[in-house]
């Protein structure tokens, strides 16, 4: 039960008069008031609960063909729910995919990128000035106007500096960390990564949260996963609306695992931290039916960009038949694993071939919340709750980018590059590879090749692996150009890029002193400021 704002002066007047008033007339004079009321429910305003994984690959669930079947949970929520086998990341990299999770908008529109170099991948690492812009109105923001409660658990990763953080960005609560579990860093040069409790700082990866880097060992998901059933237990409690941001990152090298999970799948240390993860997910979603609420709440899970294949066997999982992966906007870097989940509202055991987008969550969750997007502001992200709950079908693009720069477009079962770069001569050259065993001639080039006046075009139906380009002198070449050429001239006139906030860098913004570090005794000086021109080398 919650009090309605506008009834606060008669619930009080009523609560003081208790004494004197006989308990009908009470409960006929808060009727009348219409002073309690249970919170809307039967789906105008479900409670939103995002998973978010890191470097997860589409082909890491056994229900997207993963071959040691060790992700029973999320298998059966796929077999409850609706699977999304075509669904896209906003960018192949972390901050800029979660940046467009919470918009709703491209990286190019909400200003996560750079223009310090051409399609350039940028992040946030601790030397970051920028971060989230004040004139970006984020998903919690927005679900407050219906009296959600809103936290995020686990990685954020939109900017550190106090004014980039979540509860400056509508979160209520939050526990977790700024930035990537990086480290362990001499704190003389670069300190180690904070954890939050809400506004205060609670202690450090590697120090007060543990995170051993020859073994593996961490419980760190098992407090993520604690944080998240508390945080259910209490809105439950409470009968209020809520939003839980579930973002755990065991799956992002350097990947871990509690030691119950550790050398027990098939798939080495990354393995354990998929069993672990998938665990997690199964405990909440049995939290939500223990409690009652689990036709009240729409689930969706999904991971930030492709695995990280650059990373090795033992720290990255799998893209499935697609190329390449993280970093790249190849399938294998942009198209994740996504399951959607709400008992009695989206039919159980369906399949959807909708093009969907992380930008999707942003749209989807405020119309199941009964808002509309914000209308001063080009909005990407469609309004699935049709696909959902009728699993209808929606036309609509998908637009690959790489920082400021469109590199491909997706139309239906077509995909054309306009610019094909995996990275570097150099960084190969040094033994860095985004698609180890996976060359393709022409294809994954080394240096950045424009195809803007004849795209390099794949059918991703019978070709998912973008191996064999579609001959420019075949008549279906012509006819899928005269097709896309059109949806990419009409997005580049109507594109007006955000401000770049990742040009920026200085070692005085590193996290050396954040909130709470005094009481910890945590806090450490921080340099001269001497801001440079982030490089970004990929």
């Amino acid at each position: 039960m919650y009090l309605s704002p506008d009834c606060f002066l008669c619930a009080f007047g009523a609560a003081m008069g208790l004494h004197l008033i006989h308990s009908v007339s009470l409960l006929l004079l808060s009727f009348l008031c219409c002073c309690w009321s249970e919170a809307p429910r039967n789906g105008s305003t479900p409670n939103i609960i995002i998973m978010l994984m890191d470097d997860m690959g589409w082909g890491d669930l056994g229900v997207f063909g993963q071959p040691s079947k060790e992700t029973p949970n999320l298998d059966r929520m796929a077999a409850e729910g609706m699977v999304f086998p075509n669904f896209y990341t906003a960018n192949p990299l972390c901050s800029p995919s979660r940046a467009s999770l919470l918009t709703g908008r491209l990286p190019v529109r909400n200003g996560f990128y750079t223009t310090n170099a051409h399609a350039r991948n940028a992040y946030t690492p601790q030397e970051i000035v920028g971060g989230i812009s004040d004139e970006e109105i984020l998903l919690p923001q927005m679900l407050k106007k219906m009296g959600y409660v809103n936290k995020i658990v686990g990685k954020w990763h939109l900017g550190h500096r106090p004014h980039h953080l979540p509860l400056e960005h509508g979160f209520d609560q939050w526990f977790g960390a700024p930035n990537c579990h990086f480290g362990p860093y001499n704190s003389s040069v670069r300190p180690n990564i904070p954890v939050y409790n809400n506004s205060q700082m609670v202690g450090r990866y590697y120090e007060e949260f543990g995170i051993n880097k020859k073994s593996g060992q961490s419980n760190l998901t098992q407090i993520y996963l604690q944080e998240g059933l508390e945080f259910l237990r209490a809105q439950a409690s409470a009968q209020r609306p809520f939003f839980l941001y579930w973002a755990a990152d065991a799956t992002h090298a350097p990947v871990y695992a509690s030691k119950r999970f550790l050398g027990k799948s098939q798939r080495g240390r990354y393995g354990d931290a998929v069993m672990e993860l998938d665990d997690s997910v199964g405990v909440i979603l049995e939290e939500l039916k223990r409690l009652g609420i689990a036709k009240e709440t729409f689930v969706f899970f999904t991971s930030d960009n492709g695995a990280a294949v650059m990373s090795g066997p033992n720290q990255s999982g799998s893209n499935g038949p697609f190329l390449c992966g993280k970093e790249t906007t190849f399938e294998g870097g942009v198209r994740e694993p996504a399951i959607a989940w709400w008992p009695g509202r989206i039919p159980a055991g369906k399949v959807s071939h909708q093009l969907g987008s992380v930008m999707d969550l942003f749209t989807t969750s405020l119309a199941l919340a009964g808002l509309a997007a914000p209308d001063d502001r080009f909005i990407d992200g469609l309004d699935l709750t049709p696909v959902l709950l009728n699993n209808s079908l929606i036309n609509r693009p998908i637009f690959y980018y790489r920082g400021n720069e469109m590199m491909a477009v997706r139309v239906g079962q077509y995909k054309a590059h306009y610019w094909t770069w995996s990275n570097s001569w150099e960084e190969f050259n040094q033994g860095i590879n985004f698609c180890p065993g996976q060359e393709v001639a022409d294809v994954t080039t080394h240096e950045q090749k424009e195809h803007t006046m004849q795209p390099i075009i794949f059918h991703l139906g019978r070709d998912p692996g973008e191996k064999y380009p579609i001959s420019v002198l075949s008549a279906e070449y012509q006819a899928v150009l005269r097709q896309i050429s059109p949806v990419v001239k009409q997005h580049r006139s109507g594109l007006v890029p955000g401000v770049p906030q990742l040009n920026m860098c200085d070692l005085a913004v590193m996290n050396w002193a954040p909130a709470g570090c005094e009481r910890l005794g945590q806090c450490h000086k921080a340099p001269k400021s001497q801001p440079w021109k982030c490089d970004w080398p990929h």
